[in-house]
């Protein structure tokens, strides 16, 4: 089997369904609620996929979509850790050059967009929303960019409730500075644990910092 690359694809998303019908049936079962057999997650971490999941379709249907695209956004939801219990020495030779080196809280995405392209998955947009969801990338469309906001602000979060409580009310309607917000905070994480960024979040952060200044008057 090959292993996953590090694709993101430019432009329009290759393989994206046009109606709930050509969903593969991995993702139509996401959207129902059930993991596929390769799942590696306990009870705690399923009910953070499904609010991460019920989180997506609110935001979906309050930013206009409908029914193919409410399906996708509650299906990366349900999916996007799909993974995160694995073993990372299970993990690691799945993967490409580009992630043999990533911390082990990175590797359930690109793992699982493997295990999602091996099913026969070709909508390209949403394996790379799984992909990067942990570290986000520059070339990230609106479907990987909800996925991380949603991941961090689900409300069963802990951490600084108040914080995400305002962010999420700015949701669906700013959400580029809300993951731009986001992902500051992530960045200063990393800086005060004395810890390496990896240069997608870098330029991830360069792309959305600039996107702020072309909207501002």
């Amino acid at each position: 089997m090959s292993r996953t690359s590090s694709r993101l694809p430019v432009g329009p998303a290759p393989g994206r369904p046009k109606k709930k019908k050509d969903l593969h049936p991995v993702v139509r079962d996401a959207v129902k609620g059930k993991l596929p057999d390769w799942a590696r997650v306990g009870k705690a971490r399923i009910e953070h996929m499904r609010r991460v999941s019920v989180l997506l379709a609110v935001w979906a249907k309050a930013a206009g979509e409908r029914g193919v695209e409410v399906a996708r956004w509650t299906g990366v939801g349900l999916l996007h850790d799909v993974l995160r219990e694995a073993r990372p020495s299970d993990l690691r030779p799945l993967l490409p050059p580009a992630f043999r080196d990533a911390p082990k809280n990175l590797l359930h995405g690109p793992a699982a967009a493997y295990y999602l392209e091996r099913e026969g998955v070709r909508d390209y947009e949403f394996q790379d929303a799984i992909r990067y969801h942990a570290d986000g990338h520059p070339a990230m469309g609106r479907l990987g960019r909800a996925l991380v906001a949603a991941d961090f602000l689900e409300p069963g979060r802990k951490l600084r409730p108040r914080f995400r409580a305002r962010l999420r009310e700015r949701m669906p309607a700013d959400l580029d500075a809300v993951v731009r917000e986001i992902l500051g905070a992530r960045i200063q994480v990393l800086v005060d644990r004395d810890t390496r960024i990896r240069p997608e979040t870098v330029n991830f952060w360069n792309v959305l910092v600039d996107g702020s200044k072309k909207k501002k008057p």
